[in-house]
């Protein structure tokens, strides 16, 4: 027998606890938000750097890049490598994705999409695209399939007090079909194809970016033709993600 998924909002309830949190926040806590050393301000201004070499052009990206602190999303041991241009592991068999591909991937989408009021999210991990995302779009549904990622992403977004995203614990291969239509989907794991259910739940014009493939893996953004059932599919560039697998995770 299939359990409920959790589903979890954030609630005005959460943002007025969210402003006491903020007025009783310890000099220490504040310290961790900016960083020190190897998570200070100055070197995210280098990974901003990095991703400018790169090619990532949009400024608004570049400043949520340069604002969101990457080590809140990792293990202490490993927050010395924040700001380094790299995939780390997050526990699970997942990782915290590299910086130049969050960047593109938002860019992307940003780019490629008319209205971003509501956009769905595949694959919370620690909260790190999410929050990035959460930065441009109306209300973003996210679904994630391993219970202790999910837990850990909620509690960063209460202490970055993002307050449009909607939690879903799911097997993030069928979407979040009681939501859509979606104006984009953007997906943090591949899949061998890209799955059908996440075409249909696409709206007129709607977009996703997403990785495909196994071995060899391609980020590619799929676009539908207004509200018909043909898309348009476009290959963008060779990326590593981790498998979109099936099943949940306590």
């Amino acid at each position: 027998m299939l359990s409920r998924p959790n589903i979890y909002v954030f609630s005005d309830k959460d943002k007025n606890n969210d402003r006491k949190h903020v007025l009783n926040t310890s000099f220490q806590d504040n310290l961790k938000l900016q960083g020190v050393g190897m998570t200070s301000q100055r070197t995210r201004e280098r990974l901003v750097q990095r991703l400018v070499d790169k090619g990532i052009t949009n400024l608004h990206v570049l400043d949520a890049m340069r604002r969101l602190p990457r080590h809140l999303f990792l293990d202490e041991a490993l927050s010395h490598r924040a700001y380094e241009d790299t995939a780390l592991p997050i526990g699970h068999g997942q990782t915290l994705s590299q910086p130049y591909i969050v960047a593109r991937m938002t860019e992307l989408l940003i780019g490629a999409t008319v209205k971003r009021d509501k956009v769905l999210e595949i694959g919370t991990g620690s909260g790190y695209q999410t929050s990035l995302l959460a930065s441009f779009v109306g209300e973003l549904y996210s679904v994630e399939r391993i219970k202790p990622l999910q837990d850990k992403a909620r509690q960063i977004l209460r202490q970055l007090r993002i307050n449009n995203v909607r939690l879903y614990h799911a097997d993030g291969g069928f979407g979040w079909p009681s939501q859509g239509p979606f104006d984009a989907i953007l997906s943090a794991a591949a899949p061998a194809r890209i799955p059908d259910d996440l075409k249909q739940q696409l709206a007129p014009d709607g977009v996703l970016i997403i990785p495909v493939g196994e071995q060899e893996q391609v980020l590619t953004m799929v676009i539908r033709k207004g509200d018909s059932d043909e898309f348009h599919q476009q290959a963008i560039e060779p990326v590593k993600f981790v498998p979109l697998l099936h099943g949940v995770t306590r």
